[in-house]
């Protein structure tokens, strides 16, 4: 187990099946409020929901693919940041997020997939990090701006959500380039 700290009492730790019950009450906090931004497969009912979610992420990880990590404000679970993809072979990965709108400006989605984004290129020797988000959705846009990511165009109509489907935006910024800005830690 281990964790980091990102700002004040705000901490990332790894987001294991062990914690179901605890994401499962996170996400009746935070599931109306993510759910138009991320994908319908995250989005959680009830706890059986939430150990399979966890589980399949589990696995996905064992597998050297995706991972889920948790942002802690003050003990509680609030959000998170995760590799939805992972590709060592191919040296590519796609970061994602989430966070109940109490924790919302506090700069912790930014902390956590800074450093995710940094053992991607320093640890995993990744040539590429990805950042997919609605392109009407301008918190998570302003995310991948402060990354150093470049927007690489749009998707048309890509992202179904209740019946409608929006555009996704790809983002994307390469290890040369996160190099020259981000200092070895």
């Amino acid at each position: 187990m281990f964790s980091i700290p990102l700002r004040d009492t705000a901490e990332l730790r790894p987001l294991e099946p062990w914690r179901a019950e605890e994401f499962a009450a996170h996400m009746d906090r935070a599931r109306d409020h993510i759910r138009p931004w991320v994908g319908s497969a995250f989005v959680t009912e009830d706890l059986a929901g939430a150990e399979a979610t966890l589980r399949r992420y589990a696995e996905k990880q064992a597998a050297d693919g995706a991972r889920l990590y948790g942002i802690w404000l003050d003990g509680v679970l609030v959000g998170g940041v995760m590799f939805a993809s992972f590709n060592a072979p191919g040296g590519s990965c796609e970061l994602g997020c989430w966070l109940e709108p109490s924790a919302e400006g506090r700069g912790l989605i930014t902390d956590g997939c800074r450093i995710l984004a940094d053992w991607a290129f320093r640890a995993r020797g990744l040539h590429r990090v990805e950042w997919l988000c609605r392109a009407d959705n301008a918190r998570s846009a302003a995310v991948a701006e402060r990354l150093g990511m470049r927007s690489e165009g749009v998707i048309r109509e890509s992202w179904p959500f209740e019946g409608k489907r929006y555009d996704k935006e790809v983002w994307s910024v390469l290890a040369h380039e996160w190099n020259a800005v981000s200092p070895a830690r």
